[in-house]
């Protein structure tokens, strides 16, 4: 009986994996999202403390902008602004509309936007939330107490500090 040694096949090897970002993967996703709204990218959003200003920005964000039917032979006009704005701030930012409307349309760089329309609700972003603290002394000590064979004292604290952290979540 014959046996018959087949020719190994050549393997081909993986290409090189690369990680991509997940704004690379995702940003077509969010693209579609804002376009549905009327924007044309999504940085009037993402940018808005910067257009309108901390203070406006503290208490509105924009939630579409509406661009009116164009008529055949007629030129485009502006489009509105929709800001969804915390109740006791909606006079406020209504009084200020013309210096939002002239930050708009400088982020622009033209005449988009010719009105902004308000709508009072709570704003959609969460909070920031107060600056998380570390553990107390007592964790770190006791942490530190099952690192001796560490001869690095900077090392050894530090190494303590994570512990204690990471047993306290």
């Amino acid at each position: 009986m014959h046996l018959l040694y087949a020719k190994p096949l050549p393997m081909n090897k993986p290409g090189r994996i690369t990680a991509k970002p997940l704004s690379m993967l995702l940003g077509k996703v969010f693209a579609d999202a804002f376009e549905k709204q009327g924007f044309a990218s999504r940085e009037l959003v993402t940018r808005w403390p910067e257009i309108a200003g901390s203070d406006v920005a503290a208490h509105s964000e924009p939630l579409k902008i509406q661009w009116p039917r164009a008529v055949e032979g007629q030129p485009q006009e502006p489009a509105t602004l929709i800001l969804r704005v915390e109740g006791p701030m909606a006079l406020e930012i209504q009084h200020t509309s013309d210096v939002i409307l002239e930050r708009v349309n400088r982020f622009f760089g033209w005449n988009a936007v010719g009105r902004i329309a308000l709508r009072q609700a709570p704003l959609t972003r969460k909070s920031a939330s107060s600056t998380p603290t570390g553990p107390d002394a007592a964790e770190i000590e006791k942490a530190a107490a099952n690192l001796t064979s560490i001869e690095d004292d900077g090392l050894r604290g530090a190494l303590a500090r994570l512990g204690a952290s990471i047993k306290r979540n």
